[in-house]
């Protein structure tokens, strides 16, 4: 963390020296020799991230190298507060007190240089010091080395877990035996993915060990890789354990043997024989492509498994017919059976006690279905015999985790997960604990904060928000945060929505940000002195707020206590916080902007979605350094002409829903004329359109996202035109003023080679002649189109469309998917008053996994074609008639073709 820290304050520096230089001028030296100085500890940095500081004097050098960063930062910071205060003064002020001002001036850059050579001084004084006192941060086994130990010995103790130990695992089983045991006489790989902990090595041993399973190849081997490995090791293990399956003696100059003799070894044993390989805890696919040059296909029917915390691994393209088995959590059934199992062996029928089964219950939810979690809290509760002894457990359960042996096991290996991130997604995960326990993450609201934090790294030729989608998508496929929605099965439905993170991994995250000065969550139980964090978030506010010791150091605020309602709670707030960078107020339940927050010159992102604040003040003007606004669910109607002043806004989110009969309807937000000044912008959601709205928005070609409400017929051609001039547009939203006004879509769309998602809300006189030129779009929608002429064969020309939402779209009788959709997902099918039937024929869409068909009040029958749906996992039937619910409440409807039936029927 010290290394991740340093990194963020090097890049700062280096951007205040590119931008300010003038301004910073008379403390240049200072700054310059200290960004050497970081630079050059950043090396020996590299060495503490990887060994993991063990003794005392180690965590302290360490722990002093991260304090000394944020005492430069926060002198950075005061002077840049300094300029910005100098320079906000009016122009007759400024000349008036110039003479005044100046010595001023002369006097505090002395005064910030004194400090910065202080610290310099420091800097150098800490290897003296360490050398004095014998401090090093090499030698020894690491931390890392450790926990890999401890997870092999795990691994090897599946082996011998008793089949009556487990639970929910039988039908788990046999899926992975028909893929062993099937008639495909290609190889086959099989990857079972899930987070640490979740069951993937108990699964597959026990599969493994089964006779059947041994008996139906010619050899068998497993070894275990994890994240440091050696190919040569791997090839002696792999060959160690094939002959040992057939009782052979393994060369005995095995230990002496170079790679490619190991790799010639093993591709002559392997000749002629079906073999099993499991490849256990596989981090990086490079592992697979060093081994597979020594697992040829013989077509003799060989297997080899993979079990992987990673789903970029278990997707991978092995070249071979290949399955994946993402392994999913217990059932809350099946979580209670294994808890009581464990903590209640001792008990008559292994039953709780009728006093802590509401404590129980509480510990296995925190568990939310993890295996291992659920075996160690178990086993800790086992020797809890009084209801005051639960009671401390469920209320200081991150302690426990944290210094009870029992829990060691847990912690180790979610632990084993973090210390693989790389630096900066540290650093993103660790923000994911401030939020609530359970709390669903918005994708734009949690990358927008990492941008605003600095967190996101600057790559040449992609955006801000893209490198942070991608590393949202890498702690999603290391299993450190899980879909919520849009996703199913782990197959990725766009980009993901809404995600959440595992309570035990957010307990260990949580401590791990505490201890390392990163955040502090404070929920109103403890009394607070001081802050000693960068980031506080506030879940729960209770009595008047006292001015902390250390509040100048926080540079981000996030409050969840949606109950608190006085605007002088939050005005006290933020005043203390001079230098914030981010300011997350999302349904705070306030009807006014707090009046200190347009004093934040620092503010790089302003969340005020769902407070009850009615508008902005034209102050606003002043948050120069703003890039990410949202003002979602607001009641803002109009924005202040102010917001003009904005020059770095890179995203600006303002649209409210209302709700009509069937669906909720999104609002604009009006905007000054000349807001097309904001030059940087790139998301823009959603303006209403009036006066030269929509003639003016092609100023403003650095947009990927907008939507435009009240969009008139009259404007098309002034609309195209702008729209012609935003090349690099990924998402377009069009909404007609009412249900009656025609969409201005007739004339020919302009190239738009990056667009990938199409809103249209409003008449269509016709089906649209350009959607088929849309190569690229993922995801259509279409509102009030009640179009006559069928619209279906134009949008199946949609090769890479992954998600379809159609509503009140088509006055028809009949919906017929014939051919096409080949990459469709999702479904969606709402309010078609006229439309009685719904065909779905034999290999069109042959990857759907949502359906859903609401409000068809016509409709006469079940969709035709829903045994062709092979991979459909939800089928959702709302507002439908009787006669065709019946069938399914009778279990008369035929799936028997289908290979996978859906998991819900509504």
């Amino acid at each position: 963390m010290a290394l991740s820290v340093t990194d963020l304050l090097i890049g700062k520096l280096a951007t205040i020296l590119e931008n300010e230089g003038t301004t910073i001028a008379g403390v240049r030296h200072e700054v310059d020799e200290i960004k050497e100085e970081f630079l050059s500890m950043k090396a020996f940095l590299l060495d503490a991230e990887a060994n993991k500081p063990k003794t005392e004097g180690q965590k302290l050098w360490v722990a002093r190298i991260r304090d000394l960063a944020y005492d430069v930062e926060d002198i950075i910071d005061e002077f840049m507060y300094h300029m910005y205060e100098e320079q906000s003064g009016g122009r007759l002020s400024r000349g008036l007190h110039k003479t005044i001002r100046a010595p001023c001036n002369i006097w505090f850059r002395h005064k910030i240089a004194k400090k910065l050579q202080k610290i310099t001084d420091m800097i150098k004084a800490i290897p003296e010091r360490n050398q004095r006192y014998g401090v090093g941060l090499v030698g020894g086994a690491t931390t890392s080395e450790d926990i890999q130990k401890l997870v092999q010995n795990q691994a090897e103790s599946s082996f011998f877990i008793m089949e009556d130990e487990l639970v929910g695992i039988e039908g788990k089983k046999q899926i992975l035996m028909g893929w062993l045991m099937d008639d495909e006489q290609h190889q086959t790989v099989i990857s079972v993915v899930g987070m640490g902990g979740a069951g993937k090595t108990t699964l597959v041993a026990k599969t493994f060990t089964n006779e059947l399973v041994k008996r139906h190849f010619d050899c068998y081997a497993w070894i275990t890789v994890s994240q440091t490995y050696d190919v040569v090791h791997l090839f002696r293990s792999l060959i160690r354990e094939l002959y040992k399956s057939r009782k052979e003696d393994f060369p005995a100059i095995l230990n002496a043997m170079s790679r490619i003799e190991l790799l010639e070894l093993l591709v002559n044993y392997l000749e002629s024989k079906k073999y099993l390989v499991i490849l256990d805890d596989v981090w990086d696919i490079k592992v697979w492509r060093e081994i597979k040059v020594s697992l040829h296909d013989r077509r003799l029917g060989s297997r080899v498994v993979l079990t992987t915390r990673n789903e970029e691994v278990a997707s991978n393209s092995f070249g071979v017919e290949s399955y994946v088995y993402r392994i999913q959590p217990l059932q809350k059934n099946e979580a209670w059976e294994l808890f009581s199992r464990k903590a209640f062996s001792t008990k008559q029928h292994k039953t709780c006690p009728t006093e802590l089964k509401s404590l129980a219950c509480q510990l296995v939810e925190r568990c939310e279905g993890l295996p291992l979690g659920i075996v160690a809290l178990a086993g800790l509760m086992y020797s809890k015999k009084s209801l005051d002894q639960w009671q401390q457990v469920c209320n200081n359960l991150n302690w426990y985790l944290h210094n009870n042996s029992s829990l060691d096991p847990v912690r180790n290996i979610l632990l084993l997960s973090f210390t693989d991130l790389p630096s900066q997604l540290k650093h993103c995960f660790l923000y994911c604990s401030l939020f609530p326990e359970d709390h669903l993450f918005n994708r734009k609201r949690l990358t927008g904060l990492w941008i605003a934090e600095g967190f996101v790294e600057n790559v040449k030729g992609v955006t801000s928000e893209e490198v942070a989608d991608s590393y949202l998508r890498e702690l999603c496929f290391r299993s450190m945060l899980q879909f919520a929605d849009g996703f199913i099965s782990g197959a990725p439905l766009g980009r993901p929505k809404k995600l959440k993170m595992h309570d035990l991994m957010r307990e260990l995250a949580l401590s791990t940000a505490e201890k390392e000065k990163f955040g502090y969550v404070y929920d109103g139980r403890e009394v607070m002195e001081e802050i000693s964090t960068r980031r506080l978030s506030i879940h729960r506010m209770e009595g008047e707020i006292k001015s902390w010791r250390g509040m100048s150091k926080i540079r981000s605020l996030l409050v969840f206590d949606t109950d608190t309602s006085s605007l002088s709670f939050i005005n006290t707030l933020v005043s203390q916080f001079k230098l914030l960078r981010t300011l997350d107020l999302e349904d705070v339940q306030i009807d006014k902007l707090p009046g200190a927050v347009v004093y934040l010159f620092n503010l790089r992102y302003l969340n005020l979605k769902g407070t009850l604040i009615e508008e902005l003040p034209e102050s606003i003007r002043s948050l120069r350094n703003l890039q990410f606004l949202n003002i979602r669910d607001t009641k803002i109607e109009s924005l202040p002409q102010g917001i003009t002043r904005l020059l770095n806004l890179r995203n600006l989110i303002m649209y409210r829903y209302t709700r009509n009969l069937y669906f909720k309807i999104a609002s604009g937000t009006k905007a000054p004329s000349n807001i097309c000044k904001l030059q940087k912008l790139q998301n823009l959601s959603i303006i209403e359109s009036e006066g030269d709205t929509c003639r003016l928005i092609g100023n403003m070609t650095q947009l990927k996202t907008i939507g435009i409400s009240n969009v008139k017929e009259r404007e098309e051609i002034d609309l195209w035109v702008s729209i012609k001039k935003l090349t690099l547009l990924q998402s377009l939203g069009l909404m007609a003023s009412n249900e009656e006004e025609i969409l201005p879509v007739i004339a020919e769309c302009p190239a738009l080679p990056h667009l990938r998602k199409l809103i249209l809300v409003g008449r269509l006189q016709n089906v649209i002649p350009w959607f088929s030129s849309l190569h690229g779009l993922t995801t259509l929608v279409l509102h009030w189109s009640r179009l006559e002429e069928d619209l279906l064969p134009q949008i199946e020309a949609l090769l890479n469309l992954t998600r379809l939402y159609l509503c009140n779209a088509y006055v028809g009788e009949e919906l017929c998917f014939r051919r096409g959709f080949v990459k469709l997902m999702r479904l969606e099918l709402l309010n078609f008053a006229s439309v009685k039937k719904i065909t779905i024929e034999n290999g069109v869409m042959p990857n759907l996994q949502y359906l859903c068909v609401n409000s068809f009040i016509e409709l006469k029958t079940m969709p035709l074609g829903l045994e062709y749906l092979s991979t459909l996992q939800y089928l959702g039937l709302k507002d439908v008639p009787m006669e065709v619910m019946r069938p399914i409440r009778k279990g008369g409807v035929d799936r028997s073709k289908n290979q996978s039936s859906p998991t819900s029927i509504y």
